[in-house]
């Protein structure tokens, strides 16, 4: 089973030039893990994660406690630092060099990288373009729907 068979043909993706603030609204309101990251021609730039986003704007937990604060204070720092962030463009902490799928690729080889990676979605290109993505959810389908 090829990739171009199961994949999402509609993924979702930022420019890379957007701020975080919208790299935040739009895994949230998409419900992903991984957004795809292009430029102006749909060129595949990289992936965003929520885990790196998340990181960016989380304080150090054990400082914030060493220093006599509570876990409350910390939840309260995490959410000033993340309103702070909003305006900060995305790029310093998009994955430049991600794994990246062609239309041809195997889905079993994609699966294989997948769980041995622990990567939830990889992006789909085809000459440079972001063509689609391919997520667990996508494979989980085909077994059910191509067995």
């Amino acid at each position: 089973m090829l990739i171009q068979e199961i994949m999402t043909i509609h993924p979702i993706y930022i420019n890379e030039n957007a701020d975080m603030r919208r790299a935040a609204e739009i895994i949230s309101i998409a419900e992903v893990s991984d957004i795809m990251v292009v430029d102006k021609e749909k060129n595949f730039i990289g992936v965003l994660s929520e885990g790196d986003l998340l990181r960016a704007v989380l304080p150090n937990f054990d400082d914030v406690i060493n220093e006599g604060g509570t876990l409350a204070d910390a939840f309260n720092f995490f959410v000033h630092k993340g309103s702070n962030l909003g305006e900060y463009p995305i790029s310093p902490i998009v994955i430049k060099n991600s794994i990246t799928l062609k239309l041809d690729d195997e889905a079993a080889q994609a699966a294989t990288i997948m769980i041995e990676k622990q990567i939830r979605c990889l992006p789909v290109v085809d000459n440079g373009k972001l063509v689609g993505s391919l997520s667990r959810a996508n494979l989980c389908r085909a077994v059910i729907y191509y067995a």
